[in-house]
């Protein structure tokens, strides 16, 4: 298959990057690649689903990266894994002999080995320069899921409709299940058999990166996982914590150590962030040299300097991400000139191991199993969000009262417009539509 077929397949079947920002699969489709890597680091704390997805689907996954690597004429396919997921590896490995360009590659167990930049480093030696993305060293990165979606789309002609999730912490069965696109987070919970603390936090996406959410929010594209936290957690009080609070913190007592630049996993490839400056920047009010702020914009907000780095309990990369979105909004671009140190010689040393990291963040008791479980769920009613990718929202092709069926086209986006298709997770009536979303009953 060349990319003048794969293209449309994957925009028509509403593929994105199943986790993050959710990025339109097919622009990332480029001959300047030379090679492809597939993101199984999945170093967050708990989550479980990229290694379950690769261990059930080995060879649908590997061949479909074969595939795709032979469409953008790329020599080489790495699989990026952590040696612990060993059930994931032995799948792998029992399916490369049919294959010509992929192999295999060791991740280290810290985190975020799951950052496109530092996997990319990891498995192929290559720094992306600051500001920069993986295509600008002949590279391109692949969520696990987003993988299978193609070689669905392809084999099966199923566009994406479905999820899988990892849901846990306090829940009574720790479960990855794959759900229709638009049904609540607390639907979801509930089928893992409920929360079981009182007054539970729903964080929609890992400890380390996710958010907060309401129970009523719909499932996405780009929902990884659920965790159910109790309302005094400590990762939960970091996430609601007033900025107003978090600053007057730093200026009382930020003693610029230096421990969350030392251990800024960024930093340490060379990018010129650096958390202190920033720090000693904001808590003082005295900027005599504007680069440690203007550099904020090559955080990567992984979180290690405020949920791991920190002593103080300070929150540089709450603050570092508040400024980025005021330089944002006032079009600051990225800078271009910025200094680009080489890779710190003494790193594998500054390197934050995953198991020590979930230890400290409170979470290794909620440390589950979380089987994978692919049993058909129904739902009554789904909310399809119009805007589930980067780009412009989709636009709605029905109305209601209109009877849909599972998998139909029910919104797209115009071609000359950065998006990808919208289908009906489940058949039904359409009782609501708006700019922002269709509601369909069953």
């Amino acid at each position: 298959m060349n990319l003048t077929e794969l293209i449309p397949i994957l925009k028509q079947n509403g593929i994105v990057g199943a986790g993050g920002a959710g990025f339109p699969t097919y622009v990332k489709l480029d001959k300047k690649a030379d090679t492809l890597i597939l993101n199984c680091a999945e170093c967050e704390p708990l989550l479980k689903l990229h290694r379950q997805v690769l261990e059930k689907y080995a060879y649908e996954i590997v061949s479909t990266l074969e595939m795709i690597a032979d469409a953008v004429e790329a020599k080489e396919v790495i699989i990026g894994i952590k040696p612990s997921y060993k059930k994931a590896v032995a799948a792998v490995e029992a399916v490369l002999s049919s294959m010509k360009k992929t192999k295999i590659g060791l991740l280290p167990e810290v985190y975020p080995a799951g950052d496109e930049v530092i996997l990319i480093y990891e498995t192929t030696g290559r720094v992306v320069p600051p500001g920069n993305i993986p295509i600008s060293v002949g590279v391109t990165v692949f969520n696990v899921e987003t993988i299978l979606n193609i070689y669905n789309a392809i084999h099966k002609d199923e566009p994406v409709i479905s999820k899988y999730i990892t849901v846990t912490g306090e829940v009574k069965n720790p479960v990855t299940l794959k759900v229709p696109l638009g049904i609540t987070m607390q639907e979801v919970v509930d089928l893992a058999g409920g929360a079981t603390v009182e007054e539970p936090v729903l964080i929609n996406g890992g400890p380390m990166t996710g958010m907060i959410t309401n129970p009523f929010d719909p499932v996405t594209k780009t929902t990884n996982a659920i965790l159910v936290m109790p309302k005094d957690h400590y990762i939960v009080s970091k996430r609601t914590s007033k900025i107003s609070i978090d600053i007057n913190r730093a200026m009382s007592v930020c003693c610029q150590c230096r421990l969350c630049t030392d251990l800024c996993s960024r930093n340490l490839l060379g990018h010129p962030i650096e958390p202190h400056m920033f720090m000693r920047a904001a808590s003082s009010g005295v900027v005599d040299d504007i680069k440690p702020m203007l550099n904020t914009m090559f955080c990567s907000a992984c979180g290690l300097c405020e949920l791991y780095s920190c002593f103080q309990d300070l929150s540089p990369r709450t603050l570092i991400s508040a400024y980025k979105s005021g330089l944002r909004a006032k079009g600051v671009p990225i800078p271009k000139d910025s200094e680009f140190k080489a890779v710190a010689k003494d790193r594998e040393f500054r390197m934050v191991p995953k198991s020590r990291l979930t230890a400290r963040l409170g979470l290794s008791k909620y440390n589950f199993p979380a089987p994978l479980v692919e049993t058909e769920i129904p739902a009554k009613k789904v909310k399809i969000l119009l805007s589930q990718h980067i780009g412009a929202p989709a636009e709605a092709l029905v109305a209601p009262k209109d009877k849909v069926k599972k998998g139909q086209l029910i919104a797209e986006v115009a071609e000359d417009k950065l998006g990808v298709s919208i289908h009906a997770s489940i058949s039904g009536t359409v009782v609501e539509v708006n700019e922002k979303y269709i509601v369909i009953k069953a």
